[in-house]
């Protein structure tokens, strides 16, 4: 299958071009080609095809759409299922928008090897795929910006590739395709350059000028402006003959700098690659335009990051700017001392034509010496690796004709007026550019992924990346591959990324040292963490100190860029950065006690948070691991929203689990792995809950904790509960009763039966299920909890909903709800609310129903929590639907099947299909009915849910005999007859009752006649 969206929208398989519809499956294809192999959020699509105003069956129309795409494409799983929408699965080669990036790609790596005739092959590769506007043909709101994206790539490119053939001297070949290009978009500079280069370069340098006329005349008359700085230059240098517009081959004049000019800049570095944002701001500040004082840009940023090579890039970029000189100092502000400003004077005046005897002794008169020297001259001064403020004040020139460029690796916010430029590592794509510069592209390119993975474990930083690829540079035999698994090696990252006077560990460590020792102290301790990263108030756990204290000490951190700031604050280490304080840890702090500390702040956190949002210490267990406290104030902030607190820590979490384990530390893994579960199961966070819990459960074996294992069973029983695996669910439950009934624990012993009594639930053992309740409720009295009596009534009530009960479920519900308010848990509440409202659904009082579900859809999304979130959208579409109202019910619904199929909740899945199908039924819908209650039936079957599947049956059965299909019909009837065979509970019975009051088909015809149904019925 190939795919084009370089044109007019195209599918191609085996070479034949697939009819794909209308406007509306274009768009829709269109919007998953744009977006391949990524999922596109079914609203997408919607306001793709409907802009603002999608009618209400939108979504419905447009998996109807999707549907028929999949059949006209015949390509098994080109357009799968992704909650929360569709993703169009294709190959590397097979969308040419892709083929087209890649081929930019390797232009791009070409360029910077300076091979400039095979980048130019390239882009004509890549440009040769376009065959007319993009998606020509196919149009919305959503996609003009789309296709406008892709038509700037391509006019990018088309640039840039006459750009190369310019210097290739190829220009007699490109004057009418510039021609054209000025035509067709008058507003772009860089054609109007080529333009005029390519006229120059062909011995008609009036034309040159002419065309330079009429871009101005269209940038005056469209824009009111007046052309760039590039067009103008150009133009002087037309005016001129300059020697510099020469062809390639033609040799040029060199320019030296008259005597007495300072040009102290170090050289440029050949294989500098990106920062083109850096180079915009630099050009901003430096040209000094109607600036009232001397422009300052301050660069700052971790060490290795790359600062004093892009100051003396952006120097040399502009020097021709400066013609009086530029002057260059190394402050040396990360050693101790650093660099003072009187010698740096001393210096900066010799350059200036100062003799050493008339240079003053005092800082303040060199420092007036060096302003009026440099007054009125246009000079750019760059100040490397300054310490502080004060050590920069003394260097500024005192006019605004010179500029001056600072690099430091701290804030220097005092500096009055300074623009700031905090450099961050490099993007993946600039990091791979800047590797293949040093190693060659050919070696990356032979290499990708290896390539990406170094990239990665360098985490982006120049110095790392320099250093690898020296090393590969000076080792052509090696593989990248080679070096990648030397680098895994974390103990050994650090020596590994040593060339020569090139150190990561060097680098490091001068920031490291100018710390004080507190700083020092929590730098290190914050290494020994695996979360990625931390508040504030983890660090006062590891220093064993007020909260306050700690985060001040993180924000010097934070100065000395050892650490950055992210989200809200919260800190986190750079990769290399985080090795070296690891090292430093192990060497000299006491890991045990550090550690233990804070994991101790986490659980008692979490403690904290589960009491908060169930109203106490309801439906866990607790060990006797120590708890480290925060005070009062501090959790009660922290703590407002206790779901949204564990969210935020859920990584740490997850890591201070593992890390129990690792250290042997049983009960504090499993007491947090439970607590944990209050933010696991709100927010379906499955395979920590199974890791963190597996983890902990064989910790737990491993040092003989009984009572650890079994609550670490029942856990992990509950999440195959909450995942329908229900007989590995029985195995596990049953486990922790055994050995709950051993230790004679009786709390954990009435948690366990509450789960196995909604096992018998599920698998229509209600019998069974009503004596398991009973026998937990009395456990759950005896031990004080009051949110599991709470749970344990509101599944009775369940129980008596299915026996046909409603008033008498009621009534348990009532009491449920009331034990919910007194311990003020909403969370809780919102369940018991949902069952009121299929009370209230059975009994026919459908404004009661629609006002309990919308009360617990408020709840559950202010809490974040989709399953509850999924339900109640479910109860929604059902009162809809019983009122008739189809729409709204269809909207309801589908948005339930999403929000399902995204969190894994396969019963409300199978549910929200079958009440689908049900309503096309209604409507006379046939086809579609079919294939939802279909979908459904194989989904009861795989939970497997036998009540659930037999009516799914029984509704097919009927729809088939309303659509004439008499022979499904009956196979379908017959089935639910074989399904419920040996099934005694009073939903099966109600079931079985249905089917005997069936409908009689439109035509007379059975394979078995209804008295003989009755009697397989009754056997």
């Amino acid at each position: 299958m190939q795919v084009r969206v370089l044109g007019p929208l195209e599918v191609l398989v085996g070479g034949e071009p697939v009819p794909l519809g209308g406007r509306r499956p274009q768009i829709i294809l269109a919007m998953l080609a744009l977006e391949a192999n990524r999922v596109v959020p079914v609203d997408r699509l919607v306001d793709a095809v409907w802009d603002e105003s999608p009618p209400s069956t939108a979504r419905g129309q447009v998996q109807i759409c999707v549907s028929a795409l999949r059949r006209a494409l015949g390509v098994p799983d080109a357009i799968g299922t992704r909650p929360p929408g569709y993703l169009l699965a294709v190959g590397d080669q097979q969308l040419d928008a892709h083929v087209f990036e890649e081929r930019l790609t390797a232009a791009r790596l070409l360029a910077d090897a300076d091979r400039p005739a095979e980048a130019a092959d390239r882009l004509r590769e890549g440009l040769a795929l376009w065959r007319g506007p993009a998606l020509a043909g196919v149009d919305g709101r959503l996609l003009r910006t789309a296709t406008t994206r892709l038509e700037e790539s391509r006019l990018t490119a088309t640039e840039e590739r006459i750009r190369l053939d310019l210097a290739l001297g190829r220009h007699d070949e490109l004057v009418g395709e510039l021609f054209e290009l000025v035509a067709a978009h008058p507003l772009r500079e860089r054609p109007h350059a080529h333009l005029m280069t390519a006229l120059y370069r062909t011995g008609r340098p009036a034309e040159a000028l002419e065309a330079f006329r009429r871009a101005r005349a269209v940038f005056v008359e469209e824009l009111g402006i007046e052309p760039g700085e590039e067009l103008r230059r150009l133009e002087h240098a037309v005016l001129s003959a300059d020697p510099a517009l020469d062809p390639p081959s033609a040799p040029r004049a060199v320019v030296t700098a008259p005597v007495g000019t300072p040009r102290q800049l170090p050289s440029d570095i050949a294989d500098f690659v990106g920062r083109g944002r850096s180079a915009g701001l630099a050009a901003e500040v430096l040209s000094g335009a109607d600036a009232p004082a001397v422009p300052v840009l301050a660069i700052t940023g971790p060490g290795g990051v790359g600062k004093s090579v892009l100051a003396v890039h952006l120097a040399h970029r502009a020097s021709a700017d400066f013609p009086d000189g530029q002057l260059y100092a190394d402050l040396r502000g990360v050693c101790s001392p650093p660099v003072g400003p009187a010698e740096i004077l001393a210096r900066f005046l010799r350059a200036l034509g100062v003799a050493g005897a008339a240079i003053p002794d005092g800082l303040a008169e060199r420092a007036e010496l060096y302003r009026t020297r440099v007054a009125g001259r246009r000079m750019l001064i760059v100040l490397d690796d300054a310490a502080t403020e004060e050590q920069v004040r003394p260097l500024l020139p005192g006019s605004a004709g010179a500029a001056v460029l600072v690099t430091a690796r701290g804030r220097l916010s005092g500096l009055a007026g300074a623009r700031h430029l905090a450099l961050g590592v490099l993007d993946r794509d600039t990091a791979l550019g800047l590797l293949a510069r040093i190693v060659g592209p050919e070696r990356v390119a032979a290499e990708p992924r290896a390539a990406e993975a170094l990239v990665d474990l360098c985490g982006g930083l120049p110095l790392a990346l320099r250093i690898a690829g020296a090393r590969l540079a000076s080792r052509p035999h090696w593989r990248i591959s080679r070096l990648l698994d030397r680098l895994r090696d974390e103990t050994r990252r650090l020596d590994e990324l040593e060339h020569g006077s090139l150190g990561i560990r060097a680098s490091i460590s001068l920031s490291y040292e100018g710390l004080a020792a507190p700083a020092q102290r929590l730098l290190r301790r914050l290494a020994l963490l695996d979360a990625p990263d931390v508040a504030g108030w983890v660090g006062a756990a590891l220093l064993d100190t007020g909260v306050e204290e700690a985060e001040d000490l993180l924000e010097l951190l934070v100065d000395a860029q050892l650490l950055e700031v992210v989200g809200t604050a919260r800190y986190r280490f750079h990769d290399l950065i985080r090795v070296f304080a690891r090292e430093r840890a192990l060497a000299e702090e006491s890991v045990p006690e550090v550690l233990g500390r804070a994991f101790g702040a986490w659980l008692g956190l979490a403690e904290s948070a589960h009491r908060r949002e169930y109203g106490g210490d309801y439906t866990v267990l607790h060990g006797p691991a120590p708890r480290w406290s925060l005070p009062e104030s501090t959790m009660d902030y922290l703590l407002v929203d206790p779901v949204a607190w564990f969210d935020s820590e859920r990584a740490g979490l997850v890591c201070a689990i593992r890390q129990s384990c690792a250290h042997g530390w049983a009960d504090l893994a499993w007491d947090l792995a439970m607590t944990s579960v209050t933010l696991f199961e709100a927010k379906s966070y499955f395979d920590d809950w199974r890791d963190c819990a597996e983890s902990a459960l064989a910790a737990c074996r491993a040092v003989g904790d009984r009572r650890g294992a079994a609550a670490m069973l029942h856990t992990l029983g509950a999440l195959h509960v909450y995942q329908r695996n229900f007989a590995d669910a029985d195995t596990l439950i049953g486990g922790a009763l055994r050995t709950f009934e051993e230790c004679g624990d009786g709390h954990g012993r009435a948690l366990v039966l509450r789960n196995l009594a909604y096992l018998d639930r599920m698998l229509s053992r209600p019998e069974s299920a009503r004596a398991r309740y009973a026998d937990a409720l009395s456990g759950l009295r005896a031990a004080g909890d009051l949110i599991g009596q709470a749970h344990v009534l509101s599944n009775m009530a369940g129980l008596k909903l299915d026996a046909g009960e409603p008033e008498a479920a009621r009534d348990l519900l009532e009491e449920s709800l009331a034990i919910c308010r007194d311990v003020g848990s909403r969370r809780v509440e919102a369940q018991v609310r949902h069952r009121l409202g299929e009370v209230a659904l059975f009994l026919g009082d459908l404004d009661r129903a629609a006002q309990d579900f919308h009360w617990v859809l408020r709840i559950v999304r202010h809490a974040g929590d989709r399953v509850g979130e999924a339900y109640a959208l479910y109860g929604l579409g059902m009162v809809r639907s019983r009122e008739g109202r189809y729409e709204q019910a269809e909207a309801s619904l589908s948005q339930a099947r999403l929000i399902a199929e995204a969190v894994d909740e396969r019963l409300i899945v199978g549910r929200v299909l079958h009440a689908l199908g049900e309503l096309e039924a209604r409507q006379f819908r046939h086809e579609p009915a079919i294939e939802r209650l279909a979908e459904a039936r194989d989904l009861f079957r795989a939970i497997p849910a036998v009540i659930w599947e037999a009516r799914s049956l029984l509704s097919l059965g009927e729809v088939y005999a309303g659509a004439g299909d008499l022979a499904s019909s009956e196979r379908s009837y017959d089935a639910v007859v074989e399904l419920l065979s040996g099934v005694d509970s009073a939903e099966a019975e109600r079931v079985r009752s249905r089917l005997g009051r069936r409908p009689a088909p439109p035509r007379p015809l059975l394979l078995h006649p209804p008295g003989d149904l009755r009697a397989r019925l009754r056997r």
